[in-house]
């Protein structure tokens, strides 16, 4: 008999394993912290420690090739960062300005290419902890140009790890993102069966959104594996494994469009027990059909061949017997309106079952190769230029995030040479983590995130208060940079209050005494609040999301999604490019939208007092979407000319409507 804490633990530590860059972090942290402790220079770690963190920071999902060149550009970004920084340490004014500068252009690099954002953030940090570190230099016995030099090999050290790891192992970032993705497949399957479609008013709309926000989970996980795809199958042909996960990912994008057929609403519940009762079983077979994704997920997590169970099978072979019965039977044919429907939600159900159990065999005949562009890189400079142009508009969201850090660094700066020209970069520091892009930003989270700074600081002054040695500074060091790196993209509080901690043990890894602590969380709680008033008063985020703009998005996307489904009856079901592509600006418009809605209902009330509304038109805008996937999984084929021509009006009447609201 096992321990069941035993056992979790072990789970939790294959899990860990598997993710990718936590372990990396671990391994290239802690290697460097025995080197330099068997070495007996302990006091050489923290710059080593805090260059591998800022390398980590840069580092993007791609082949190895791709990460190579990002790797490169990082490291000589991060190169000039902590040079400058060094170099003008003694000129404030003139590194504020270099800083605010910098900021721009940094950020405004993310317009290039996707991959850019990331190296534009850690190259910031990075300059500010060297400031930190500069000024605690005196107390630990490095002088400046040693400090480059360890804080540039530790960035090169983890660079060095992630093209070698990205070499021997190109797969596992795909496999992770399919496991994510087949997870949110599963959990949403199982939500959209658990839904009664009988509840109205706040239980409706609540169900309502939460179904919205989990096709939007499933969009982004398709997304997301879509591209880890494309980027290791650039020009030539993939690789066996490659294959069978873009199988996989095809396999997901069917499932997903037949899952979002079966209407959260379907049919009014009074129309008789019969019509109930065959709900009821569509109902059961949709759970067990997203445990089975979920199982799948676990197949392809623990690199196992793929459990199938005959559940799925017995509970739609029960509900075919149970329509058959229901037909033979119809002793009152007013019940019977909506058996059709039943049996196509039925026949449905049943495709869904044979794409899941084709995933044991996901590669040949399932494996298709226009999945869309496969290079997004600028074809040349001009090229990059022109992205950067067209981004330059109060319109683009990195460009409000750019102008905000701006102006933020400057305020912050400002307020640094004003009140501790040499001892205020935790003002700075403090706003940058702070300000940050995010994709739904609300007031609680940048109050979690000045919450994690200045727990962060508070931390790492006391643990040196209580740990005077350098050891235990580089082992809570390494414990916080890999927990940050574990938690960044779920736990924003104890994320940053981790990063916090990392660049206070690594840029003031001697003992401050119990007099700065108080001016110190005076700096951070300034930078805080500075950060805190660009997101609200500065371009504010909420008005970002431009929810009319996005509903008259949603509706467009819509329009071309039922344009491309009319052609599929009219020409017979093909998918090719054109459809699959309607079909994804469709959902994505329809997730972009739920996010929104959702994040502008999580802020005060009088941040957006139309909150409501947007929710009711959402929820009608994922119930046409969720119709016109039911109307393209349909089995049967119109045809009559005069159904196309509805149809084909409906479509013309619908991209008429939301033009009005480009």
């Amino acid at each position: 008999m096992g321990f069941p804490a035993i056992e979790t633990f072990r789970r939790w530590l294959s899990a860990f394993a598997r993710r990718g860059q936590p372990l990396r972090v671990l391994i290239a942290l802690g290697s460097a912290a025995a080197l330099c402790g068997f070495g007996g220079h302990l006091e050489a770690a923290p710059p080593v420690l805090l260059g591998i963190a800022a390398s980590a920071l840069a580092e993007t999902d791609d082949s190895w090739r791709g990460r190579l060149r990002t790797q490169l550009f990082a490291w000589i970004c991060l190169a000039i960062a902590a040079s400058v920084a060094a170099l003008l340490f003694d000129k404030p004014l003139i590194f504020a300005a270099v800083l605010v500068a910098a900021a721009f252009c940094l950020t405004m690099l993310g317009a290039v290419d996707v991959r850019y954002k990331p190296i534009g953030h850690a190259t910031l940090i990075l300059a500010l902890s060297v400031v930190l570190a500069v000024g605690q230099a005196p107390a630990t016995g490095i002088e400046r140009g040693h400090l480059l030099r360890l804080l540039l090999a530790g960035a090169a050290g983890y660079g060095l790890l992630s093209v070698l790891w990205c070499a021997v192992l190109p797969a596992q970032p795909v496999q992770l993102r399919l496991v994510r993705l087949f997870d949110a497949l599963g959990d949403g399957m199982r939500f959209r069966a658990s839904l009664s479609g009988a509840a109205r008013g706040p239980d409706f709309e609540r169900e309502g959104l939460s179904l919205a926000l989990f096709n939007a989970a499933v969009v982004t996980g398709l997304n997301a594996a879509k591209e880890s795809i494309l980027r290791r199958i650039g020009t030539g042909a993939p690789t066996e494994c490659i294959a069978r996960y873009r199988g996989l990912y095809l396999i997901a994008q069917d499932v997903h469009e037949r899952a979002s057929a079966f209407h959260h609403d379907t049919g009014p519940p009074d129309e008789g027990s019969l019509h109930d009762a065959l709900l009821v079983r569509c109902r059961q077979v949709l759970d067990l059909l997203g445990q089975g994704c979920i199982r799948l997920a676990r197949s392809i997590e623990r690199h196992e061949p793929l459990a199938t169970e005959a559940g799925g099978e017995r509970a739609l072979a029960d509900l075919h017997t149970a329509i058959a019965h229901a037909r033979d039977s119809a002793a009152m044919p007013d019940r019977m309106a909506s058996l059709p429907s039943i049996e196509a939600i039925a026949q449905n159900l049943a495709q869904l079952e044979e794409r899941l159990a084709s995933a044991s065999q996901p590669s040949g005949r399932t494996v298709r190769t226009d999945l869309g562009p496969l290079d997004r890189a600028p074809r040349s400079w001009r090229d990059a230029a022109r992205r950067v142009r067209r981004q330059l508009a109060t319109r683009s969201a990195l460009f409000r995030h750019a102008l905000r850090l701006t102006l933020a660094l400057l305020v912050g700066g400002g307020a640094a040479w004003l009140l501790r020209p040499s001892q205020g970069g935790w003002i700075l520091l403090a706003a940058l983590l702070v300000c940050q892009q995010s994709a739904g930003e609300t007031v609680a989270r940048i109050g979690r995130r000045m919450a994690g700074t200045l727990v962060g600081i508070a931390a790492g002054w006391g643990l040196q208060q209580v740990l005077a040695q350098p050891l235990p500074h580089a082992l809570l060091a390494v414990a916080a940079g890999v927990f940050f790196f574990a938690a960044r993209d779920e736990r924003s509080l104890r994320a940053t209050a981790a990063m916090a901690l990392l660049v206070m043990l690594c840029s003031s890894p001697a003992k401050l005494g119990v007099a700065s602590i108080a001016p110190l969380l005076a700096d951070a709680a300034a930078g805080c609040v500075i950060a805190a008033l660009a997101l609200l008063l500065v371009l504010p985020y909420w008005q970002a999301r431009r929810i009319n703009e996005l509903a008259a998005a949603s509706l467009r996307n819509h329009a071309a999604y039922l344009r491309q489904a009319i052609e599929q009856y009219r020409a017979g079901a093909h998918d090719d490019l054109a459809y699959r592509l309607a079909r994804r600006n469709a959902h994505n418009a329809d997730a972009a939208l739920s996010t929104a809605v959702a994040d502008l209902l999580r802020d005060p009330r009088w941040m957006w007092p139309r909150a409501l509304a947007a929710l009711r038109f959402l929820l009608r805008s994922h119930a046409l979407l969720s119709g016109l996937s039911a109307l393209r999984r349909a089995p049967c084929r119109v045809a009559r000319s005069e159904w196309v021509a509805r149809l084909r009006e409906a479509a013309e009447a619908r991209r008429r409507r939301s033009s009005i609201g480009r």
